[in-house]
C-alpha cells in the first residue's frame, strides 16, 4: 500500500514554521515504568473496612499500561471539526504554539476519515485478530507534505518495559522507517519516524479501543467491527513549547480552584474537620500538583526532574481537558487523577458514596476521565483519608497544609497504611511533625533522596527517607518538587 501523502495548505506559513521549528527534535518519550514497590514488614494500623477494601489498587500505578475501557472511548468529547482558518492570517504573529495547534488540527482532520485495517489469522474457530492497527499523521518539513503511517502492534498488549526487549511491531507503509519510543496503550504509545534520513514530526495518532466483553468471547470479527478509534496525541518533543507549559499550569490551577468553588457552593462538609467546609481542606495548588504527579513516571523524574513535570504540563496546555483521558494503569486506574472502579467497589465508587454533597458523576468512566469532576473526587478522598489519620497529623496538616500534605499524598498513593509507615519512618529519622519544612538547598555533600526536609536551629536540611515503599517515597519526593511550581509566581 502506498503512503497517503497530502500537500501542505499554506506555503508561506509553513516556510516560516520550518525556521521556527528547525530545532525541534524527534520525540523522546518518557518510560511508562515506575519503581516496583518494596513491601515493608512494619506492622500497620487496621483500616476502616470500606476504605481498606477500596485501596487494594492505589490510584497511582504506572508499571504497565492497561486497556482503555470502551465506555471511555465512547464518551470522548466532541471535537471541533469546523474548517480551518486561513493559515496566512497566522503568519503575522508567527507564534510557534499557534503553528503547533494548527498542525495538530490538520493531523486530526486527516486521521478522521482514515480507515484502520484489521487483519485476521486462522480459520473457523481458530480465527483470531492478528494485532492492533494504529495510524500516525507525519509532517515533513522539507517537502511540506503529510504522510499517514500504518503500524500494527501486538494484541493483547505485551508487558513491555523500557530498556528490555524491543516491542515487536509491523510497519505497513513503505518508504519510511519507524522506531518504537515508549508506551503500549492509548495514552502513551509513540514511535519516531524518518524518511531518507529526515525525521518526520508526529502530530496525530489514531488508536482503536476494543470491547473487552467481545474479546473474552473471542468474537474477533465483532471486536473489529465495534472498535472505537480515538484520535489522541501523546506527548512528543515536536509539540513542546513554553507557552503550553505555562498554559497547562494555569489550566490546572484554575480547574482545581473551580472544583473548590463548586464544593463551596454545594456547602459540602468536611469529615476530617467536623463543622468546617470541604472546600477548605485542600489548597488548589495541592490538587493541581496531584494531577501532574499521577502522570509523571518515577524513573523519568529521577533522571530529568523539572523537565518531566514540564512535559505533563505541556500536555495540559495543548490538550486541556482531553489530556490523560486515556491514561490507564495495570491496576485499571483511569483518567488524570487515576481512580479505580473494581466492578463498582473501587476508590471512585467509595468516594461517590461517602461524599454525596459533592454531587460527583456516578458513572465511573465518565466521572474519572473528566478532570473537574475527578479533582472534586480527589478532594473528597483527601478528606476521607485525613479523617483516619492520627490526631496530631491532622492538626499539623491543618496548620501547614502544603508541607504536611505529604501525609494525605502518601494516603492517596496507597491508602492510610502508607501514612502509618511514613509516620513510623519519620520517628526513626527523628523528624518531628513541627520540624517538617519546604525543600531547601542540598548541602555541599548532597543527601540521597527521596527526602523530607527538616528545619532546626542549624537551618533547613534534607533527611533521606528509609525504604518502606519505593513508589510511595518517590511519590512524596515528586510532590515536594513540583508543589512550588504551582505556588510561586510564574516566571517568564
Amino acid at each position: 500500500m502506498n503512503p497517503l501523502t497530502v500537500r501542505g495548505a499554506a506555503p508561506a506559513l509553513l516556510a516560516g514554521m520550518s525556521l521556527l521549528c528547525a530545532s525541534c527534535a524527534t520525540m523522546q518519550g518518557a518510560p511508562d515504568e515506575a519503581e516496583p514497590p518494596f513491601v515493608s514488614e512494619e506492622p500497620v494500623t487496621p483500616l476502616e473496612p470500606e476504605v481498606a477494601a477500596s485501596r487494594d489498587d492505589p490510584p497511582h500505578a504506572q508499571a504497565v499500561e492497561g486497556e482503555v475501557p470502551l465506555a471511555v472511548a465512547e464518551s470522548e468529547p466532541a471535537q471541533d471539526t469546523a474548517p480551518l482558518k486561513e493559515l496566512d492570517e497566522l503568519v503575522v504573529r508567527a507564534q510557534r504554539h499557534d503553528q503547533i495547534r494548527d498542525l495538530v488540527s490538520q493531523a486530526r482532520s486527516l486521521l478522521q476519515d482514515f480507515e484502520l485495517e484489521y487483519a485476521f489469522t486462522g480459520k473457523g474457530r481458530n480465527e483470531t485478530l492478528r494485532g492492533r492497527p494504529v495510524a500516525f499523521a507525519l509532517w515533513s518539513e522539507s517537502s511540506k507534505e503529510w504522510t499517514i503511517a500504518r503500524i500494527e502492534i501486538p494484541r493483547p498488549p505485551v508487558n513491555w518495559k523500557p530498556g528490555r526487549k524491543p516491542l515487536r511491531f509491523t510497519l505497513h507503509t513503505p518508504g519510511i522507517e519507524a522506531q518504537h519510543i515508549k508506551g503500549t496503550g492509548a495514552e502513551r504509545l509513540m514511535f519516531a519516524f524518518s524518511r531518507d534520513g529526515e525525521p518526520l514530526k508526529v502530530y496525530g495518532r489514531k488508536f482503536p479501543v476494543f470491547d473487552s466483553a467481545l474479546i473474552r468471547k473471542k468474537r474477533w470479527r465483532a471486536v473489529a467491527e465495534t472498535a472505537r478509534p480515538i484520535i489522541y496525541l501523546p506527548f512528543t518533543e515536536d509539540t513542546f513549547d513554553s507557552h503550553f507549559v505555562s498554559g497547562g499550569r494555569e489550566f490546572l490551577l484554575s480547574t482545581a480552584q473551580r472544583a473548590i468553588d463548586e464544593l463551596r457552593l454545594a456547602d459540602a462538609p468536611s469529615v476530617a474537620f467536623p463543622g468546617e467546609a470541604l472546600a477548605d481542606v485542600v489548597p488548589a495548588s495541592v490538587i493541581a500538583t496531584l494531577a501532574v504527579i499521577e502522570q509523571t513516571d518515577d524513573a523519568d523524574f529521577a533522571r530529568r526532574r523539572e523537565d518531566a513535570f514540564h512535559e505533563v504540563m505541556n500536555q495540559y496546555g495543548l490538550k486541556r481537558g482531553e489530556a490523560y483521558r486515556y491514561s490507564v494503569s495495570s491496576a485499571s486506574a483511569i483518567g488524570p487523577m487515576q481512580f479505580t472502579n473494581r466492578k463498582g467497589n473501587g476508590t471512585y465508587a467509595m468516594v461517590v458514596r461517602r461524599c454525596p454533597a459533592a454531587r460527583l458523576d456516578p458513572d465511573f468512566e465518565r466521572g474519572a476521565t473528566d478532570l473537574l469532576n475527578a479533582m472534586k473526587a480527589a478532594i473528597c478522598l483527601f478528606d476521607i483519608e485525613l479523617r483516619q489519620m492520627r490526631a496530631d497529623i491532622r492538626m499539623a496538616y491543618r496548620d501547614n497544609k502544603e508541607v504536611l500534605g505529604i501525609f494525605p499524598v502518601a494516603a492517596y498513593n496507597g491508602g492510610p497504611r502508607n501514612v502509618t509507615r511514613l509516620y513510623n519512618v519519620m520517628n526513626r529519622m527523628k523528624v518531628k511533625l513541627a520540624e517538617l519544612s519546604r525543600p531547601g538547598e542540598q548541602p555541599p555533600k548532597p543527601v540521597p533522596c527521596p527526602c523530607v526536609w527538616k528545619e532546626d536551629a542549624s537551618g533547613v536540611r534534607p533527611v533521606t527517607i528509609p525504604r518502606y515503599n519505593n513508589e510511595n517515597r518517590w511519590y512524596i519526593e515528586k510532590y515536594q518538587a513540583i508543589l512550588g511550581m504551582f505556588e510561586e509566581p510564574e516566571q517568564g
